[in-house]
């Protein structure tokens, strides 16, 4: 009777150490989906690089193929009244304050190109591109116009660059409503809301500042 009691006893220690064990592997089961899981959002979760998802037509390539150029432009001109004296603070406030913003945003748009596959964008340093028609439509100055803007100084030189970038702002906003009518890269259209509503607000100061000179 003791000895059948004890094998009863050890029956029943054998299986609750079974019934422990899979109890172990369902967790370890658990926890390696979990991780599976947690490593599978990380993996989706953005870098913060600027990437479009890969959905994109011909309407962004375009818009980022042409401002690029367009944004390159504006730099330009931004560092010609840098360079001279005696220009309104709230000018060179205003240049700077394009350099900031514009500059990233080419970087931006040039990773853009490359993940599509598209030819990068042409045009470098501001200088006449293609058709000039095309580029007044864009509201881009013609080097004969930088070379204006080079030679001027003080007020008149003020006056030149906010004529000019007023007009090159213009263009900057037609440019991205486009993109927002007709882009599919929703980062893409994101960056051109953005240019819309930032280069309108400082179309608004520059007409009081050219005002006021």
């Amino acid at each position: 009777m003791s000895s059948k009691r004890g094998l009863l006893m050890g029956a029943g220690a054998v299986g609750a150490a079974f019934a422990l064990l899979l109890s172990g592997c369902s967790d370890v089961g658990t926890q390696s989906a979990d991780h599976d899981h947690i490593t599978h959002q990380h993996e989706a979760t953005p870098d913060g690089g600027a990437h479009t998802g890969g959905a994109h037509t011909d309407a962004d390539i375009a818009f980022a193929r042409d401002m690029v150029p367009h944004h390159e432009q504006a730099i330009v001109m931004s560092d010609i009244i840098l360079a001279k004296r005696g220009i309104d603070p709230r000018v060179t406030e205003l240049a700077n304050q394009i350099k900031a913003a514009q500059g990233p945003e080419i970087a931006t748009m040039q990773q853009w190109l490359t993940e599509w596959g598209a030819p990068a964008a042409s045009g470098h340093d501001g200088h006449d591109m293609g058709d000039p028609s095309a580029h007044a439509a864009m509201g881009m100055m013609t080097e004969e116009q930088l070379e204006q803007l080079r030679l001027a100084e003080g007020v008149e030189a003020a006056r030149l660059f906010l004529t000019g970038m007023i007009a090159h702002h213009e263009g900057a906003v037609t440019m991205a409503q486009t993109e927002v009518d007709s882009g599919k890269a929703q980062d893409a259209v994101h960056l051109a809301h953005e240019i819309i509503d930032t280069q309108q607000r400082e179309i608004v100061v520059m007409k009081q500042i050219l005002g006021s000179l």
